[in-house]
């Protein structure tokens, strides 16, 4: 059955719907976001249109992404049939990015992400063209601090959006801006996307493969972490780890993007893993 346009229906725990309802939140979220009329505008999880509301005042084009099939068939007239909304049903971890907005379409994407769809999501956005031009997300602060996070602080997922964006903090979000309200407080994070990385690595798959083995054992000491990531010999990590001037007593935390790169490279010209097809770094 069609959900009411004038009766919002319940939450559904099931698909970690928590409905943002705090104008001054949305307000920055819409900023950040910088529409003009010329944009088109991604929404993914518009839920009960709060954000979609805003979103047509601004964009030229607005697309919502809805996993919830009631929702979605609502939203238009909950909002009064803007001439600019096209509302799809769908779920933003496989859905056909290019299908959602046009072949070569730029566009700009905004959500506010169920907790335990997050990374995924912001994974496919950031990993498979065609890619947006920015994307402003609301996600868990822990995950949000991470996302940001500088030397010292950083984890696997720190890396992976900084080798595709530059990542800012907008604002923090308590749980009292939604209905319900969760149990924990979000963040609202920009991601600026780059035309290409700051660094330059032939192939992005094996590099990933070198992070997530050097974080295996996150709080060990990298030499540690490293050998055990990769199954191989203490002296073998130990002089990988010489080969690029870095002290195996550090922690994978501590490393910069620049660092996991020349580790990577260092790396794959030993193994042999930089593919004859691709560009040799």
């Amino acid at each position: 059955m069609t959900a009411s346009p004038t009766k919002p229906p319940r939450a559904r725990k099931s698909l970690g719907q928590h409905f943002l309802n705090d104008a001054s939140i949305l307000d920055r979220i819409v900023e950040a976001a910088e529409l003009t009329a010329d944009d088109t505008a991604l929404e993914v999880g518009p839920g009960l249109g709060a954000l979609t509301k805003l979103l047509v005042q601004r964009a030229g084009r607005v697309v919502t992404i809805e996993l919830d099939p009631a929702l979605a068939a609502a939203l238009p007239a909950r909002l009064g049939n803007p001439a600019n909304l096209t509302s799809m049903t769908g779920d933003a971890r496989s859905a056909d990015i290019a299908g959602l907005v046009g072949p070569g379409t730029p566009f700009k994407m905004l959500a506010n992400l169920p907790y335990y769809a997050a990374n995924p999501i912001i994974r496919r956005f950031l990993e498979n063209p065609p890619h947006p031009q920015l994307m402003v997300v609301m996600v868990q602060r822990e995950v949000a601090q991470t996302m940001v996070a500088e030397p010292g602080k950083m984890g696997i997922l720190s890396v992976a959006v900084q080798y595709y964006a530059r990542p800012s903090l907008v604002c923090d979000v308590p749980p009292q801006a939604f209905h319900p309200q969760p149990k924990v407080s979000s963040a609202v994070v920009k991601l600026e996307l780059y035309a290409e990385s700051p660094v330059a690595v032939a192939n992005p798959a094996a590099f990933f493969d070198l992070v997530r083995a050097g974080f295996s054992a996150p709080r060990k000491q990298l030499h540690n972490s490293l050998s055990q990531g990769l199954g191989a010999p203490p002296e073998q990590t130990a002089e990988l780890l010489e080969s690029v001037d870095l002290d195996g007593r550090r922690r994978p935390e501590t490393l910069s993007l620049e660092e996991w790169t020349a580790l990577y490279h260092s790396w794959s010209e030993r193994s042999g893993l930089a593919s004859p097809g691709l560009r040799q770094d």
